[in-house]
Order: structure tokens, then C-alpha cells, then sequence
């Protein structure tokens, strides 16, 4: 069985799309229209944008959506048995498999941007990747602070990525390394995503999501806060909502892929990111990922 993944922020890149939009018709009235919804031409900020353009959180996340869902929209053979995105990527995946149309995929987006940034504006929070321990120990070291620190991103086994209050994940990174990790980074990053930090933007994305019609996947969708396949367009509207406040659980989602028949992972969209971590999760598995305009 084949899967297809979608990527989520940090993989931009400048010049991300040109060649779809010089190479293929749908690609190019899907980049005008985007445009045009946006209010701003993010194609022009995608091909010709500098890399700190790129980092804008009104164009980062639309941006990463907009390279996948036109590589799977040009794609010959587009042919998935199941599909899961990391974190911003469950969108991307939600388009590529019938759930949300293009536009109201993209909208969600772009809604979804706006309220992260408002979030990482009212409380100064950050993230830390975590090398090195198991998991259990991670999340009995978040646990032990008086403070908001929590499991953000379970990427592969060893790899762990913590959110939380800066206070919060300076302790914790202090704990963590005493504790025997490899290393206990900071992230460059806007805030604590996947933290109860994010409870305004999750509320302020809910109300978009449930005014946002969602129809039923051409393939089941394995989604971020339980790692389960899910095919039903209500649950799969309640884990969306849920998405921006609880971890993303992308080792289990893979294992659980890979379970239930997936032989051969395919990302779709910039960067190398998830075909690493699919091979550190799964060795025996076929890997491969598409991130520019396939002629037919």
C-alpha cells in the first residue's frame, strides 16, 4: 500500500513553486486564485522572496500548503491508499485525499496562521527538541514543572520536541540534559505550538472549521492527535480542532501506517524532513518524495 505525507513549517524555501507555475495550467490558475483570496500575491513572495519573507507567518504556512496541494494537483498518478500530514501538512493531506476543497483549505490556513501568530504575541512561549531519551522520561520531566511544559511533537523514536513558557522549557531543558539527553536545543520558533498556550488560536480556528463544509476522504486520513486512521468528515472536523493545542504524535501515526499495510512513503512538498523521520520509524519501508513539477 502506498502512503503520501505532507510536510509542515520550517521546510520553505525560496523559489518554492516557480517551476509548477511556469510548467502546468493548473498549477497556474490555482496560484492566480490563491492570490486572489489572500489578497496578496504570495506567488510573487514564494519565487522571487528572500528567505526571512518567507519566515512571515502570513506566508509560511499558506506557502508550504500551496507547494504540496498543486505538486499532488499536477501529479499524473495520484493515487494514495492513506494519507497523513505533520502538523500544518494535515491540511495539505485533508485537500489531497477530498476532505476540504482548495479554497476553503487554503482559507483555514491562512486563518490558522493569523491566529497562531496573535497567540505567540500575547505570552512570549518557545519549543526545545529533545535527543536522545525515551519518551516516558520526557513527559515525566514536563510533568514535574510548575509551569506550562508539555510533549509537542513525537517525531521519531529518540527525538521529542517539548513546547511551552520560555521559564518552562529552560528548566526543563536544564532537567532533561542531567538526565542523560544528547541534547536539549531551543527552537527558533514563533511560540509554544501544540501547548495549551495555543488555546486562543485553537478557538479562534474552530469557529472557521465548523463553518468549513468537510466531505468524506477518498482514503483515510491518519491524523495528529491519535495516530488513527479516520474517515468520518465530523471526527475528522473535531481532531482538526483539536490539532493546535494537543501533541502531534507522528512516530505512532507512522507505526500505525506501516501496520496497517504501508509499504511505500511518498512526501509531497519542499524539504527531506518526514522521508528521514519515516526511516528512522520504519527501516524497512520504501522512501521517496516529490518537491518539484513532474513532466508527464
Amino acid at each position: 500500500m502506498k502512503a503520501y505525507v505532507f510536510p509542515g513549517q520550517g521546510a520553505q524555501f525560496p523559489g518554492m513553486g516557480k517551476d509548477l507555475y511556469e510548467n502546468s495550467d493548473v498549477a497556474r490558475e490555482l496560484f492566480e486564485k490563491a492570490n486572489d483570496l489572500l489578497g496578496y500575491r504570495i506567488s510573487d513572495i514564494m519565487f522571487e522572496g528572500t528567505v526571512d519573507d518567507l519566515k512571515q507567518t502570513k506566508v509560511t504556512q499558506p506557502a508550504i500548503f500551496l507547494h504540496s496541494v498543486l505538486l499532488t494537483k499536477t501529479m499524473q498518478h495520484f493515487r494514495p491508499d492513506m494519507v497523513a500530514g505533520h502538523s500544518l501538512g494535515e491540511f495539505s493531506a485533508l485537500v489531497a485525499n477530498g476532505v476540504l476543497t482548495f479554497e476553503d483549505g487554503l482559507m483555514l490556513v491562512f486563518q490558522r496562521a493569523l491566529a497562531m501568530q496573535k497567540a505567540c504575541e500575547a505570552e512570549q512561549s518557545t519549543m526545545a527538541a529533545i535527543v536522545g531519551l525515551e519518551d516516558a522520561v520526557v513527559e515525566e520531566v514536563c510533568s514535574l514543572i510548575d509551569d506550562v511544559v508539555v510533549p509537542a511533537n513525537y517525531n521519531c523514536p529518540g527525538q521529542l520536541v517539548i513546547s511551552g513558557s520560555v521559564a518552562g522549557i529552560d528548566k526543563a531543558c536544564e532537567m532533561l540534559t542531567a538526565r542523560g539527553a544528547k541534547r536539549a536545543l531551543k527552537l527558533v520558533v514563533g511560540g509554544a505550538f501544540h501547548s495549551p498556550l495555543m488555546e486562543p488560536a485553537r478557538e479562534e480556528l474552530a469557529a472557521a472549521i465548523m463553518n468549513t463544509s468537510f466531505q468524506t476522504p477518498l482514503c483515510p486520513i491518519y491524523q495528529n492527535v491519535n495516530a488513527l486512521p479516520v474517515s468520518d468528515p465530523e471526527v475528522i472536523r473535531q481532531n482538526l480542532v483539536a490539532q493546535l493545542t494537543a501533541p502531534v504524535r507522528w512516530t505512532q501515526t507512522v507505526e500505525n501506517m506501516v501496520a496497517d499495510g504501508a509499504l511505500e512513503f511518498t512526501e509531497i512538498g519542499p524539504g527531506k524532513v518526514l522521508q528521514g523521520l519515516v526511516k528512522k520509524i520504519s527501516k524497512d519501508t520504501i522512501v521517496s518524495g516529490i518537491d518539484a513539477y513532474q513532466a508527464s
